[in-house]
């Protein structure tokens, strides 16, 4: 039963070769695989704990360890994987915050080629469905430790970790983003600087009604992402032409900077509920500019998206939804100024290529055409720290830090990293008169078996020896038996095409029988009715 559940939970996907686990062989010494458990119910439906360090055993013996990404938590003790294991956690769906960056790479290198290293080591990287985080770090060690292309690195994979037909392995843009970066980080000298960066103004063209626009950023060291600011009415400006202009922005010949032509500037005095005012599709642009300054503390910053509009007895409908990451060290030229990033600069980006709802490229209906954000970085004698932290990957042999973890009780909990936004009713509060403050039934009400599906949709597994499915249990797996009568060894395995069948009946069957049982009580009532009318 436990088989069929994971097969279901899996979709289109593929067993191990060996196992049945959900796991594959990016390259001979990088394993990813989705994120296992040890307690109930998920323990029946992915990967569990003691099979996956069965098979590690089996197979590599003492030469492996799981360096894991999960904010959500892990889902099973440190204790049951040896302590062999690294924390380098971030939130689902979003790409790391670049400082963990080298430290990760430094810890996978020692691992698998420092002085201490032992031939025929392997690195298990996991996240929760072993895809994006996974496949964001899988891909950033090829590329700077083992000198791959972007496009190969990405090729490889998705040619390892996905069906045909299902997509790339890595496809949030933001992440693809972070792989570039990490490109351009490798080719010039490894050096990455962090420093606070302040949001003075966001631009945005064609803004439709009702659209929330946040400021985010990471804290405690990765592990959860803080809105920092969102935008109310009163810091709003519309403006009469179809471009936006602003007399902060620099002036600059960076590719990153783009032209702000001259326009009348109009500040808004509508009265109405907020930012729910209509605007002209394709007409006007909009300035949303801080009544107080806007300071993140690191150089990574998220814009947040989400489109509401009025519906009845309280509540709102959510109909889009996206969000954008980018690192203001690489947009700015870090890298090939030997670490000396641009002071100040302007990122842009249209509708299309923001990420979507959950990782997906779903967003709900448009809620602009394109955004700008104008930042700058904080005088060091203004930051909140007073210091520009410059990351540089540890030397072989160098300690290298690693990340607290979550509580690895805590995945798979509503209240967890894990849970994003989406679409769909959500109540209203006091605070929607500006902004809509909610939760979202949609995504409380769904249940988790439906997420583990739609998370895990087009993975498949592959192994060592470049081996895609075989439909025959490892040996490792398979208790020792001995068997007197000969025709009992010839064991008969289901097919899972001949299992979801199975299953597809099951549930048949039982509406089948509620529907006969449901026609049963309403004869027998009807029975009972003319009995008694009888006796009267």
């Amino acid at each position: 039963m436990a088989s069929i559940l994971r097969q279901i939970v899996a979709g289109p996907r593929q067993k191990h070769p060996e196992a049945g686990l959900d796991l594959c062989y990016v390259t001979d010494n990088i394993i990813a695989t989705s994120g296992p458990s040890s307690t109930f119910p998920k323990k029946a439906y992915r990967n569990p704990t003691d099979s996956l360090v069965k098979f590690f055993n089996y197979k590599h013996d003492t030469n492996w360890a799981i360096w894991e990404f999960r904010a959500e938590g892990t889902g099973y003790p440190d204790s049951e994987v040896y302590g062999r294991i690294r924390h380098y956690p971030w939130p689902d769906h979003h790409p790391p915050p670049f400082a963990l960056v080298p430290n990760i790479m430094a810890s996978m290198r020692d691992w698998l080629k420092g002085p201490d290293t032992k031939v025929g080591r392997v690195v298990v990287v996991h996240c929760k469905a072993g895809k994006g985080r996974s496949g964001t770090i899988a891909c950033s060690y090829l590329i700077s430790e083992e000198g791959w292309t972007v496009e190969d690195a990405l090729f490889r994979f998705t040619t390892r970790r996905m069906r045909s037909g299902f997509g790339p392995g890595v496809s949030i843009p933001s992440q693809l983003r972070w792989i570039k970066y990490v490109d351009n980080w490798s080719k010039h000298g490894k050096i990455y600087v962090e420093r606070q960066i302040e949001v003075l103004e966001v631009h945005i063209w064609s803004l439709r009604a009702g659209v929330k626009v946040s400021v985010e950023g990471y804290i405690d060291d990765g592990r959860a992402i803080k809105n920092f600011h969102t935008f109310d009415r009163q810091e709003r400006v519309v403006l009469g032409g179809s471009e936006p202009t602003s007399a902060i922005c620099p002036t600059s010949d960076s590719d990153n900077f783009f032209p702000l032509p001259d326009a009348k500037i109009q500040p808004s005095t509508s009265q109405q509920g907020s930012i729910n005012d209509s605007f002209d599709d394709g007409a006007d642009a909009v300035i949303f500019r801080p009544s107080h300054p806007i300071i993140l503390p690191t150089s990574d910053i998220n814009i947040d998206l989400e489109r509401r509009n009025k519906a009845a007895y309280g509540w709102t409908m959510v109909t889009s939804v996206a969000h954008v990451w980018f690192n203001t060290f690489f947009e700015g030229h870090g890298p090939q100024n030997d670490g000396n990033a641009d002071t100040s600069g302007v990122f842009e980006i249209a509708w299309d290529a923001m990420d979507g709802i959950k990782g997906s490229a779903r967003k709900g209906t448009k809620a602009l055409d394109r955004l700008a954000v104008v930042w700058r970085a904080v005088d060091p004698e203004r930051s909140i720290t007073g210091l520009v932290e410059v990351v540089t990957e540890p030397k072989e042999g160098a300690p290298v830090p690693e990340m607290k973890a979550a509580d690895w009780k805590s995945a798979g909990r509503p209240d967890s990293a894990a849970v994003g936004k989406d679409l769909g009713l959500r109540t209203g509060s006091p605070a929607s008169v500006a902004v809509s403050k909610a939760s979202s039934l949609k995504s409380s009400g769904t249940s988790s078996l439906a997420r583990e599906e739609d998370c895990l949709a087009g993975v498949k597994t592959h192994g060592p020896d470049d081996e895609d499915f075989v439909g025959q249990e490892a040996a490792w797996a398979r208790p020792t038996v001995t068997v007197s009568n000969p025709d009992l060894r010839k064991e008969k395995v289901a097919s899972p095409e001949a299992a979801a069948r199975n299953a597809e009946k099951i549930v048949r069957d039982d509406n089948d029988m509620d529907n006969i049982a449901g026609i049963i009580k309403s004869k027998t009532d009807d029975q009972s009715d003319q009995k008694t009318k009888a006796k009267r």
